[in-house]
């Protein structure tokens, strides 16, 4: 197999997720490489990454030993080399606006990011009730996107964001874990696109394996204790 991609920890690393629901879902076959987030100098995982990418972080796709790093570059790459696969939409428009999504996904919502880490075995509600009301800069961001995914799916045909599935739905599944997690208001076009996404098959794969990880990593946590309730 050619192809091989490096990721983290599934229950925690939204970057990670991004390409792998992608490749699955879209059925392109990959070799997965996961590696145990430790940003410590000299951890077993920056050894990892080191060898295969300058940036050492994941994820990292690498295809005969050519390395591809950054998300949005790895979803390019794909889209280049499996043309017919589906990772952008086919009409020119849809492709510059669905490039549009992924980029403000890419480069924004720093507040929710911050605030509202990804964590898929947690039951988070409190914290989210706490941070709705304290956060305007995370009001602000939910409210972005649930503008957007609402917009869009008004302007198209369905059940994913450009109609079939693509990159965009990939780039935003950590977002709609997020939204799950911590039980963020949106309204209900929104809601039920985080419904359908949670049902893809390459999601529902991703989150079982994050469930079993039971790998508590504190500074990913700042708001819990090792010993605190889960799913």
């Amino acid at each position: 197999m050619s192809l091989q991609l490096y990721i983290g920890n599934k229950n925690y690393s939204s970057w990670s997720m991004r390409p792998w629901v992608l490749m699955r879902q879209l059925g392109i076959e990959f070799e997965e490489i996961q590696l145990r987030l430790d940003f410590s100098e000299g951890s077993p995982f920056r050894q990892a990454v080191a060898r295969v990418s300058p940036a050492s972080r994941v994820p990292v796709l690498v295809d005969e030993g050519f390395a591809v790093w950054d998300t949005l570059s790895i979803a390019e790459y794909l889209h280049e080399k499996f043309p017919a696969a589906g990772v952008w939409p086919e009409s020119s428009r849809d492709r510059a606006r669905a490039r549009s999504l992924c980029a403000e996904m890419h480069s924004g919502f720093g507040a929710l990011r911050q605030h509202c880490p990804m964590n898929v075995e947690a039951d988070l509600r409190d914290v989210g009730k706490r941070v709705w009301v304290e956060r305007e800069d995370v009001r602000r961001d939910v409210e972005r996107i649930d503008r957007m995914w609402s917009e869009q799916l008004a302007a198209g045909s369905g059940p994913m964001l450009f109609g079939r599935f693509g990159a965009v739905d990939a780039f935003y599944a950590p977002v709609c874990s997020r939204i799950r997690t911590y039980g963020l208001p949106l309204t209900q076009a929104a809601l039920a696109y985080v419904q359908r996404v949670h049902e893809l098959t390459s999601v529902q794969a991703w989150n079982d394996a994050a469930l079993v990880e039971h790998d508590f990593l504190d500074f990913d946590e700042p708001y819990r204790q090792a010993g605190d309730v889960r799913r």
